[in-house]
């Protein structure tokens, strides 16, 4: 599945169109703004995750993944049951790729260190430049560790781009190495994707869209944020998430997770996501069935009979970070607004999202 190297070479040094309507330093974040308000803070959360961020620069770097991509399925059968020990071997240099980078950005958005911006870009250049991320299977965990991948790097560069040290030559290759992938990885959709995946992959396009001023990548995650509205249910569930057997909630708050990052970066271009409804239903309503089947599993038996996973990670709930940042926490479930009074980190939607959001 490999571009001609040729032409991916060409692709990559093409310069990168910049149409006006979209802001490319807008990120998912003001980040002059956000380093203000990190600079002067008296919140003790805000200190302790401050203080508790990894260094990109203490860390090694992590070389690009053996090509063509080959990660076993996650799932020992279908798409519930027993994890497949294989994958998390497989994919350690991606979890690697996309701590080291994250680490980098939000050291630089929280303390201003241009040399952990440098090394995060520079991570993100080893594997532009190894034109990682092209070659794999469509359909398969390969596909869907390209969506999660990408989308970090693209979220991380969003910041990145507003430091003006930065090696403009090697941001050129970043930028356009992204664009790339991203516009590959949504060739293989079929209309019946309108699961998690399709909003992960809208996030990462969505990102991309926004850093290369990509209006095509740009306003597919619009259009994919849209599709999730009309999928919400009147109980506020995501369907084709309850059908996930054991692991329906858990799904339900891994799709709500690309969607919120996708209506954050949508508001930075003065589109309002959040208020976007389909018979009278917003993401919103998602977000509070999400909360109270996390503390009333019951909830989701209308659905499905199987005892629900109720193992549920602080992590799980990073990206209500920005949706408290947002709207606050009033009339959201105590499931979420509980896991917010702690340092949360989550690489595929930027690292610690406790220093991007908290207030």
């Amino acid at each position: 599945m490999r571009l001609p190297s040729v032409a991916l070479v060409a692709l990559i040094s093409a310069p990168v169109a910049l149409p006006q309507h979209l802001n490319p330093r807008a990120s998912f974040l003001d980040v002059p703004a956000r380093q203000t308000t990190l600079s002067s803070t008296t919140n003790p959360l805000l200190l302790a995750a401050i203080k508790s961020l990894p260094s990109c620069v203490a860390t090694p770097v992590v070389p690009a993944p053996p090509s063509p991509m080959d990660i076993p399925h996650h799932y020992m059968s279908r798409s519930s049951g027993p994890i497949n020990p294989a994958e998390a071997i497989a994919t350690r240099p991606y979890a690697d790729f996309e701590h080291r980078i994250t680490e980098g950005m939000n050291q630089y958005l929280a303390t201003g260190n241009h040399t952990e911006a440098h090394c995060a870009l520079a991570q993100i250049d080893t594997w532009a430049q190894a034109q990682a991320l092209l070659d794999y299977e469509p359909r398969s965990q390969s596909w869907y560790q390209v969506e999660w991948t990408l989308g970090s790097a693209a979220i991380t560069t969003s910041v990145l781009v507003n430091d003006p040290t930065l090696d403009p030559a090697q941001l050129h290759r970043v930028i356009a190495w992204l664009d790339v992938v991203s516009r590959k990885d949504l060739t293989f959709e079929r209309p019946e994707d309108m699961n998690n995946h399709h909003y992960w992959r809208a996030l990462a396009a969505t990102a991309t869209g926004v850093v290369a001023s990509d209006d095509k990548l740009f306003h597919f995650g619009i259009d994919a944020y849209k599709d999730a509205i009309k999928e919400i249910d009147p109980a506020g569930a995501f369907p084709r998430e309850m059908a996930r057997h054991e692991n329906a909630i858990h799904y339900q708050g891994f799709a709500l997770q690309p969607l919120i990052l996708i209506a954050e970066f949508a508001s930075r271009q003065n589109i309002d996501l959040y208020a976007h409804q389909s018979h009278h239903r917003t993401l919103r309503d998602a977000i509070l069935f999400y909360g109270r089947a996390v503390a009333d599993p019951s909830l989701v038996k209308p659905y499905t009979s199987d005892a629900q996973k109720v193992d549920f990670h602080p992590n799980d709930f990073a990206a209500f970070n920005f949706y408290d940042a947002r709207f606050t926490t009033d009339g959201l479930p105590p499931s979420i607004t509980d896991a917010l009074q702690q340092p949360i980190t989550e690489t595929r939607i930027g690292g610690n999202t406790t220093v991007l959001a908290t207030k």
